[in-house]
């Protein structure tokens, strides 16, 4: 039996362990045609950005590939450029996390989702059939991209 003092003090050390802020990384990728790579989320049901969280002993660039594949059978073409980090911790209700957006090119000849308990499809959209609404406040972080704007730092 553990006690009582003991268990107190793991659970403050839990507490703060538990939380830390996750980092993730979210492509703003763009195939040879100038489409937008989106995939939609089974939790929300709702299209988002390809992406996910960074794995212990990962890199950044690791990550990005390691995502693009497990979400859309896709492939970065050239080196991603940082668009911005967004770090408000009303993005995502599960944890607060600290994204890394990229945009780049991607290849995928046949975009589909590997694990469809986390993604139910994905698939390329011209600007003009661009979802209004994207998961986890997402919209802005590709409207910079599509504008071109300077790096965000949020």
């Amino acid at each position: 039996m553990i006690p009582r003092g003991a268990f107190v003090l793991i659970k403050e050390v839990a507490r703060h362990l538990l939380r830390r802020p996750v980092v993730g990384v979210a492509i703003a990728g763009r195939d040879a045609s100038g489409r937008w790579l989106l995939v939609r989320r089974a939790d929300t049901g709702e299209w988002a950005l390809p992406g996910g969280t960074l794995e212990w002993g990962e890199t950044i660039p690791a990550c990005l590939a390691r995502e693009l594949a497990e979400e859309a059978n896709a492939t970065l073409r050239g080196a991603p450029v940082l668009r911005g980090v967004y770090s408000a911790p009303w993005r995502d209700p599960r944890f607060h996390g600290v994204t890394v957006v990229v945009s780049c090119e991607v290849e995928a000849s046949a975009p589909r989702a590997t694990n469809p308990l986390e993604i139910r499809e994905a698939r390329f959209f011209t600007d003009d059939d661009l979802p209004a609404k994207l998961a986890f406040g997402m919209e802005d972080m590709l409207h910079a991209v599509r504008q071109n704007e300077a790096p965000v730092l949020e």
